[in-house]
């Protein structure tokens, strides 16, 4: 018995997220499933945008299942993606991006990863007003973040069977901070001698990618950049809703989908799970149920190759149950 915390989020998370709790379960794997609150829905019940409950049950359980939450811009409460990776130290986000069959792209031949600092740069927050015209933002980078994400980044692909690890940075420009985390780069390669070293400033890398997605493998990067990043490369997939993502600590995971809320499609039934089914297939891999993974895998990806049952952002009139149902008909046959 697995004990999962779900977090159904707002927007359109409860529905995708009840899609994929009913996918997996018709596998009859045991789950149990501690559905908790945050963000919008957790602020109206406890005037709190990550009650102490859903922390506890974080704490207890040690592994998450979130779909999206609504972030204000400018305004109101801080992102509780960041709040709950720093609180419990997820320094890894791990990103494939790799063709789905079935849906159509500029290239069909992407497969690869990014490996995103997770917990510092830009999003430690630290800011400060010096005027009223002028704001202070500080780009955090330590020694000890930069030197796990590395590492974790060359594990990743020792594990994986990948052949390359590719640091990205504006090093150019940021000296000393972008500096330091290619300098811990290079320290940790020197332990992965069967693994090729590749170096890459941000602003190029963008450009290649959209040229020529598959000459990359592995990429590791500063926290900003690998935001940015992993949004370029699930483009080049079809989009952030067929995108997945896992959040990695020493001793907590968290798996959640990478697009937002889309209030403006919430409670109308049309939401595409996709993307939080691949977390949640990412997730049973983590939890040692890898032939439970690799069923619901396949039988998503039979009907994203067959195409008859789509939800409208695939270019199909399903609904989110239909969807979900074909899929769970896949399952029982596969």
């Amino acid at each position: 018995m697995h004990n999962i915390t779900l977090i159904k989020g707002d927007g359109i998370g409860p529905e995708i997220s009840s899609a994929v709790v009913d996918i997996i379960d018709s596998t009859k794997l045991k789950i149990n499933w501690d559905e908790c609150l945050a963000g919008l829905n957790a602020i109206e019940k406890f005037d709190c945008a990550l009650p102490k409950e859903t922390i506890n049950s974080i704490e207890k359980n040690k592994v998450v299942l979130k779909a999206p939450v609504t972030t204000p811009i400018g305004k109101g409460f801080r992102s509780i993606n960041v709040e709950i990776r720093k609180r419990f130290n997820l320094y890894a986000n791990i990103r494939p991006s790799k063709n789905c069959p079935g849906i159509k792209t500029a290239f069909n031949n992407v497969d690869l990863v990014v490996i995103r600092e997770n917990t510092e740069d830009i999003y430690a927050g630290i800011e400060h007003r010096i005027d009223d015209n002028t704001i202070h933002g500080i780009k955090l980078t330590t020694k000890e973040a930069s030197l796990k994400i590395a590492k974790a980044a060359f594990e990743y692909a020792l594990k994986n069977n990948r052949s390359e690890v590719c640091a990205v940075t504006k090093a150019n420009i940021s000296k000393l901070a972008d500096g330091l985390f290619l300098d811990c780069y290079r320290e940790v390669s020197k332990e992965y001698a069967a693994i090729k070293k590749r170096e890459i400033l941000v602003d190029n890398l963008c450009m290649q990618l959209v040229q020529n997605p598959s000459q990359f493998d592995v990429l590791v990067m500063p926290n900003l950049y690998g935001d940015i990043v992993s949004d370029l490369c699930a483009g080049l997939i079809g989009g952030l809703g067929v995108a997945k993502s896992a959040n990695i600590g020493d001793n907590c995971a968290m798996f959640e989908a990478v697009h937002g809320s889309a209030l403006d499609i919430a409670n109308k039934g049309i939401a595409n799970p996709t993307g939080l089914l691949s977390s949640a297939i990412m997730m049973l891999d983590y939890l040692g149920e890898g032939d439970c993974a690799k069923k619901i895998e396949l039988a998503l990806f039979e009907v994203l190759k067959e195409g008859k049952t789509l939800t409208p952002d695939l270019g199909g009139s399903s609904t989110t149950k239909e969807f979900r149902d074909e899929i769970i008909k896949k399952i029982a046959v596969v």
